[in-house]
């Protein structure tokens, strides 16, 4: 039986080609406290947006990276061995396998950037 969580993730494709995609308009509306959109496909990734406050479970993709890129806030990724610090305007790659949990200490806005394949909370 699959895990349920208390995030809020919608894989659906908001944005076509072409079309103006506001970040700021999108953090204003949202009142969740973990949310993740699927904004656009870009060949066979997509690019995600996560507005996020709180922990996510720990969980690893076997066969996907995952970029993650912070534009407002703070997000805080905890690897087994150590924890990587990411603030605004900065990113990193988690290579696949590798076990991950995001925390955000206060509201962090970030974009993810995955395959398409990806399942979002983890194989």
């Amino acid at each position: 039986m699959e895990t349920q969580y208390d995030y809020v993730t919608r894989l659906d494709v908001k944005f076509k080609h072409l079309d103006l995609i506001d970040i700021p308009l999108m953090v204003r509306e949202c009142k969740d406290k973990w949310f993740n959109q699927t904004l656009t496909e870009v060949n066979d990734s997509v690019v995600r947006l996560g507005i996020v406050e709180g922990e996510y479970h720990w969980h690893k993709h076997d066969n996907d990276d995952e970029f993650f890129f912070v534009l407002e806030g703070q997000l805080l990724i905890d690897l087994e061995d150590r924890t990587i610090e990411l603030n605004p305007q900065q990113g990193v790659t988690i290579t696949k396998g590798v076990m991950h949990r995001p925390r955000a200490p206060k509201k962090t806005v970030m974009l993810m950037v995955e395959t398409k394949a990806i399942q979002p909370t983890g194989d």
